[in-house]
């Protein structure tokens, strides 16, 4: 199964002939902390790919930063409805990808997806590709134009003191 979903995210990014530009480690980036590790990046810039239930049961796919976390009332000002997230079979089922290589490509189902405010604070970011061990480096306009994304929300929390974190970093090494 990794496989076949790996290979639906390379044939996802074969049309701006970007999928030979997908990493594959050997180690895991199955977990945020994993792949920032495996990469050498700050857990932030690592995007996450969360699944929910939307209306109608449809899945809806939000892709946050790795500090970021979903903030119920947020959330329900967003979407209208409460924030329940899919078990790791209806993940599976709706993504064709499992638990630590989702992410917005390769598919099985039509879904909408969601970029969040969270991400914009990087020049680029770092998504899975379908797998436990696997990522691309992209900029936060071609993850908007590959995901597909419908538009950009506001339904995270917690990342905002990581931010005001990195800019004093950043700064400092400036």
């Amino acid at each position: 199964m990794k496989k076949v979903s790996l290979d639906s995210v390379k044939a996802h990014f074969r049309q701006w002939n970007r999928e030979q530009d997908i990493m594959e480690f050997e180690t895991s980036s199955a977990t945020v902390e994993q792949a920032a590790d495996t990469i050498g990046v700050l857990p932030a810039r690592i995007a996450k790919t969360l699944s929910f239930r939307g209306e109608d049961d449809k899945a809806i796919l939000i892709v946050a930063a790795g500090d970021a976390k979903v903030d119920n009332k947020k959330f329900r000002q967003v979407f209208g409805f409460k924030a329940r997230m899919l078990t790791p079979d209806e993940v599976l089922e709706n993504t064709g990808h499992m638990i630590g290589g989702v992410c917005p490509f390769g598919l099985k189902k039509d879904l909408d997806v969601y970029l969040d405010v969270s991400l914009r604070r990087f020049q680029t970011i770092f998504p899975a590709c379908g797998s436990t061990n696997s990522a691309i480096e992209l900029t936060i306009d071609e993850l908007y134009e590959y995901s597909s994304a419908k538009g950009w929300i506001d339904a995270c929390k917690g990342w905002e003191e990581g931010a005001e974190t990195q800019e004093k970093v950043s700064a400092d090494l400036a």
